[in-house]
């Protein structure tokens, strides 16, 4: 990352802990893909300013790069697109490397669909409780 690019509003950023990790002391593949869920569910809300959505697909997740302890790691979200129903959102995660301040690597990326709900768990139209 250099100086010239812009400031990204992170949906959400974490120190990755022990807990997270395998027995190659690398964060879990599966700990990533449940933050970027979390991810591109705050930027389905705060695009659409519909409250309930649920999951339907995960595609194109790529793991650029390991994860490691202490790394404070960003889920950066876009909207690709938005239907009647449903949207999707890219996630690119960024991990800050621990003791290297400002070494900022891209370690995952991923295109999530949600679908819009209400409170009954039906599937409605973006916007429609």
């Amino acid at each position: 990352m250099n100086n010239h690019e812009t400031v990204r509003d992170a949906a959400i950023r974490l120190t990755m802990m022990p807990r997270d990790t395998n027995a190659h002391g690398t964060v879990f593949g599966g700990v990533i893909l449940s933050y970027i869920d979390v991810a591109g569910g705050v930027e389905a809300v705060r695009h659409t300013k519909h409250e309930r959505f649920v999951t339907v697909a995960m595609k194109e997740v790529i793991f650029h790069e390991p994860v490691f302890i202490g790394d404070l790691v960003s889920f950066y979200a876009q909207t690709l697109t938005v239907g009647k129903t449903s949207i999707t959102i890219h996630v690119d995660v960024e991990a800050e490397r621990f003791g290297h301040q400002g070494e900022r690597v891209r370690v995952t990326s991923a295109e999530v669909t949600f679908v819009a709900i209400n409170e009954n768990r039906e599937k409605v139209r973006i916007g429609k409780l």
